[in-house]
């Protein structure tokens, strides 16, 4: 029998297994795809982690601590949620086997403690071993094929199969925004996902895409000048009502003649002010349309005010709230716009020549909207590392090279201690075979072989090699030469947030939910319900 503190950590730890388990079968290139269907019947055919735990609604209270865990991962550093989560389900695994053993009898009851000592005694020596386990660093950002070699290992894990040619377009766009001061921004990265084709029709346009068609007659501009309106294009409304008293045919004809003169009047001072081009966040009055049609005024509509604050940043414009000429300070500049036919989809280009635009869009093509999303997600960690990659160059070898030397270091460690939560530290360090093991299973190879060929190969002092992904049996290589690298950060935060989230579930022994209490619920029918009937 197990006393009260006790039993309520197992069941924590077992949620947070199941969860684990869940996302540990899509870990690595061949890991399976989930099919997610969320609260809004939405589905969603993925092996991406940050995707499946954002859309599954995990209920207990423990398991949200790993699914938290995941979530900072992914805004640190965009790549690694599935290593926090299948690492901190193995901590949280070795914990109970520890808790089962009693540790000693004296402490009992207080293994726990015992078990969180070791763990975090055993974070803080991993990162140390961390620094020294750095094989390389980037050199130049500039360099479209560099980048791209180094990209390679975050798509390949979505993207198996398509990961040179992605991580090849990924770099392109990145590259061609980056700024000499080293600031990058995500979000200059746009994807636009066009069904049609296949992934290999997918190319990079320096400037912004939008599935759109030209509301007049003027379908392509060069060197285009443009003046951007937040308002509907057409004619100004007053804030009351007004009546007018027409008593003759002459007066109405003045009348409206009055209206189109001053709509005339407008469009053509956006004419003379320069402007080519006129992009508007509302609707488009016919009227209106007549006179930019007659002035030669490119028109495209954009309801999105998400899309209409970055093209203003694409193209330097400031976005006007009334129809106004635009001063020269006020409009935007871009080499072209024209509308073009992608597929059977329309869209309108904002196309940037010069190489340092300030966005970039990836134009992605595929037979499925799926297929399309899941591509999306790997541009997106692909993006996500190449600006980590702007903060620390550091790269450490992928593959469960790194994991494996922690381990074997972090065992040795472990010898030396010589209380109690020595046992912690070597369970801790026997967590990290749990990625190479991964990795081996959903490749379908025997996950004890490979593991004991890494550890033969790192005892050698072979730091750099990893599990050979490519190979039929089991079979490891170095990964520094087979261009297989994670970045230093990812791998940093990603122990960190694991063992700290495996802590915190550790440390809880109750759970406590402000709910109405339990009990039969009050009949809800006539109010004389309890009365004999007969009466």
């Amino acid at each position: 029998h197990y006393s009260g503190l006790e039993e309520a950590v197992y069941r924590n730890i077992q949620a947070c297994k199941e969860l684990a388990q869940t996302t540990r079968t899509a870990y690595g290139p061949n890991g399976m795809n989930k099919m997610v269907i969320n609260h809004l019947e939405k589905l969603f055919v993925t092996n991406d982690a940050a995707t499946i735990l954002r859309e599954l609604e995990v209920q207990h209270p423990a398991a949200k601590m790993l699914v938290m865990a995941s979530h900072m991962q992914e805004q640190e550093v965009g790549d690694g949620t599935n290593f926090v989560l299948v690492f901190a389900g193995v901590l949280l695994e070795f914990a109970e086997d520890l808790l089962r053993m009693g540790l000693s009898v004296s402490e009992a009851s207080y293994s726990h403690i015992t078990v969180i000592e070791g763990y975090e005694k055993a974070c803080k020596k991993a990162l140390e071993i961390l620094l020294d386990l750095v094989c390389c660093s980037a050199k130049n950002l500039q360099d479209v094929e560099e980048v791209a070699s180094l990209l390679y290992t975050s798509v390949m894990s979505k993207q198996y199969g398509n990961e040179r040619f992605l991580a090849k377009l990924i770099a392109q766009a990145c590259v061609s925004i980056l700024p000499d001061s080293g600031h990058f921004n995500v979000d200059n990265i746009r994807v636009c996902k066009i069904v049609g084709a296949g992934i290999s029709a997918s190319s990079v346009l320096h400037g912004m895409v939008f599935k759109k068609e030209t509301e007049g007659d003027v379908t392509s501009v060069k060197d285009a000048k443009i003046a951007v309106y937040s308002c509907p294009f057409d004619g100004m409304i007053t804030e009351t009502k007004g009546t007018v008293l027409i008593k003759n045919a002459e007066e109405l004809m003045n009348f409206s003649k009055g209206e189109e003169n001053l709509m005339d009047l407008q469009v053509k001072a956006i004419a003379d002010s320069g402007a080519n081009v006129v992009v508007t966040g509302g609707k488009v009055a016919d009227m209106a349309l007549h006179y930019a049609n007659k002035y030669n005024l490119m028109l495209v509509r954009l309801n999105s005010k998400w899309d209409l604050r970055r093209l203003c940043k694409t193209v330097g414009a400031t976005a006007l709230p009334r129809l106004t000429p635009p001063t020269l300070e006020e409009m935007g500049h871009c080499n072209s716009v024209y509308l073009s036919e992608v597929g059977d989809t329309q869209v309108v280009v904002f196309k940037h020549e010069k190489e340092d635009g300030a966005i970039s869009t990836i134009l992605i093509r595929g037979s499925t909207d799926n297929l399309m999303d899941d591509i999306e997600r790997a541009v997106d960690d692909g993006v996500n590392t190449f600006k980590v990659l702007t903060r620390d160059k550091r790269l450490v070898p992928g593959g469960g090279a790194t994991e494996i030397e922690l381990a074997k270091q972090i065992t040795s460690y472990g010898e030396t201690c010589p209380g109690l939560d020595q046992y912690a530290i070597k369970k801790f360090a026997e967590a990290f075979e749990a990625i190479p093991r991964a990795l081996a299973e959903n490749s379908g190879v025997k996950a004890n072989e490979v593991i004991s060929k890494l550890y033969a190969m790192h005892q050698e002092g072979k730091k750099n090699v990893g599990f050979d992904i490519e190979a039929e049996a089991a079979a490891v290589k170095d990964m520094l030469e087979a261009g297989v690298l994670d970045t230093y950060l990812g791998k940093f935060w990603g122990i960190k947030l694991a063992t700290n989230a495996a802590v915190t579930v550790l440390r809880v022994d109750q759970i406590i939910m402000a709910k109405p209490a339990g009990g039969p619920k009050p009949p809800s029918g006539k109010k004389d319900w309890d009365e004999d009937q007969n009466d």
